[in-house]
């Protein structure tokens, strides 16, 4: 009898990834995407309109704020929050218990307060903080990134304060020097150990 190689019967564990604004969470999780095309990955939905470039169902689910009500009142978000008092973003429940249920490697990339909610419903998943390697290179990152006018980014820079003093939050520190490497590392986290069979 030979071990198979995937464990479609073991529901796979969640990994949660969190961190402030700009640090290239979904710079690392595109990373993910491409490098790994095994590991699924949650597209949010979000009431705020696409950046340039941006596909629908690809990065986001652009929806209406009442789309987005709607997902609420039906209890169909794992997680949703007003993000830097603006748009809403919000996980949609069933891809995730889907994902989970086949037993694939499942990642959310989202913000603090989704991770919060995530632990209140799904305290066994792990989560991970992606930090930037210095403030300085986070309000680079920001500012070169192009995508905000003065007024959105200074407010999305008070927020990222707010954001880094919550590392202590979470499971693992994984520090976004380059895109590449933190990409590896989570994908490393998310294979089983021997002691999962």
């Amino acid at each position: 009898m030979t071990d198979a190689p995937t464990h479609p019967a073991r529901r796979s564990r969640l990994l949660v990834l969190a961190g402030p604004t700009a640090v290239g969470k979904g710079t690392v999780a595109a990373e993910v995407r491409r490098a790994h095309p095994e590991v699924w990955i949650s597209v949010s939905a979000t009431t705020r309109p696409p950046r340039p470039g941006e596909e629908n169902g690809v990065h986001y689910w652009f929806v209406s704020d009442e789309e987005f009500d709607a997902m609420v009142e039906q209890d169909n978000l794992l997680e949703w929050a007003v993000v830097h008092k603006a748009a809403r973003y919000g996980t949609p429940r069933q891809p995730v218990e889907l994902a989970l249920a086949s037993g694939r490697p499942a990642m959310l990339e989202i913000d603090l307060q989704g991770a919060r909610q995530v632990r209140e419903t799904m305290p066994d998943a792990l989560f991970v903080f992606l930090k930037p390697p210095s403030w300085e290179e986070l309000v680079r990152r920001l500012v070169g990134r192009g995508t905000e006018n003065e007024e959105e980014r200074e407010r999305r820079l008070v927020t990222a304060r707010e954001e880094l003093a919550a590392e202590a939050e979470f499971d693992v520190t994984i520090v976004n020097h380059e895109v590449h490497a933190a990409a590896e590392e989570l994908v490393a986290l998310m294979e089983p150990s021997p002691t999962d069979s």
